[in-house]
C-alpha cells in the first residue's frame, strides 16, 4: 500500500498578520515598546523571525499596525452616538481608556503622526464637527484642538501610568509625592499653584478629561451657531 506524503506547508503560511499583530500588542502590554522585537515575538509565535517578516517588514511598521488594530477597534465601539457631541465624547472616553489600558499606544501615535492610526483619529472627529455645523473655514482649528488634546492628554495620564509602575508605586502615592511638592512651594511666588496642592492629590483623571472635551466642546458649538 503506497503511503500519500503531504507536501510541506510553507511556515509563513501558518501565520497571519493578524495573528502576529494580536501578539505584538499582548507583548507591548507587558513589557513596553522595548520589549517587542522580533525575537520576542517569533518565540511567543513559536516560528522564525522570517515567517514575521513575510508579513511585516520592520519594528516600526509593526508597532504602527498594532496601534492602528486598538485605535480601530476603539473608534468602531465608540461610533454611533444620538448626537454628534456625544459621539465626540464617547470617541474621546474611549481613546482616552484605550492609552489607559494599552500605555504605549501615546507614544506610538505621536510617532505615527500622519499615519493610518492618527488619520481614523481625525476623521473620525472631523465627521462628528461637520455635522454640528462647524463652518469650513473653522475645522481645522476645531477638529486639531480636539485631536491634540485627545492625544496629549491621554498620553501624558499613560506616562505618567508608566512612571509610576517603574518606580513600583500606585496612583495614590504617586500623586501624593506630587501634592506634597506643590504644597512646599514658596507661597508668594506660587500662590495658585499651592492653593490646588489638595485637588491634585484627589481629583480623577477620567473626570478631568472629559471636562476638558466639554470645555472644547462647548466653545465648538459656539462657532457652529448661525
Amino acid at each position: 500500500m503506497v503511503s500519500k506524503t503531504r507536501s510541506p506547508q510553507r511556515r509563513e503560511d501558518a501565520l497571519s498578520r493578524d495573528r502576529i499583530i494580536e501578539a505584538a500588542i499582548g507583548l507591548l502590554d507587558n513589557t513596553g515598546e522595548a520589549g517587542l522585537t522580533f525575537r520576542a515575538l517569533s518565540e511567543q509565535l513559536a516560528t522564525g523571525p522570517g515567517a514575521i517578516y513575510w508579513h511585516i517588514a520592520s519594528k516600526g511598521d509593526l508597532l504602527v499596525a498594532a496601534c492602528d488594530a486598538v485605535v480601530a477597534a476603539t473608534l468602531a465601539a465608540c461610533a454611533g452616538g444620538e448626537t454628534p457631541e456625544a459621539t465626540v465624547r464617547a470617541l474621546a472616553v474611549g481613546m482616552f481608556d484605550a492609552m489607559d489600558a494599552h500605555p504605549w499606544i501615546g507614544s506610538a501615535l505621536i510617532h505615527a503622526a500622519g499615519q493610518l492610526p492618527t488619520v481614523r483619529l481625525f476623521e473620525s472627529i472631523g465627521q462628528q464637527l461637520q455635522a454640528l455645523g462647524v463652518p469650513a473655514g473653522g475645522q481645522w482649528a476645531a477638529v486639531s484642538a480636539l485631536w491634540h488634546y485627545i492625544l496629549g492628554v491621554g498620553g501624558q495620564n499613560a506616562a505618567n501610568r508608566r512612571s509610576a509602575q517603574a518606580r513600583e508605586i500606585g496612583r495614590e502615592d504617586f500623586l501624593g509625592e506630587a501634592s506634597a511638592a506643590w504644597a512646599a512651594l514658596d507661597e508668594a511666588s506660587y500662590p495658585f499653584t499651592r492653593s490646588l496642592a489638595q485637588q491634585l492629590r484627589q481629583h480623577d483623571d477620567r473626570s478631568d478629561f472629559l471636562a476638558g472635551i466639554d470645555l472644547i466642546l462647548g466653545g465648538i458649538k459656539a462657532q457652529a451657531q448661525p
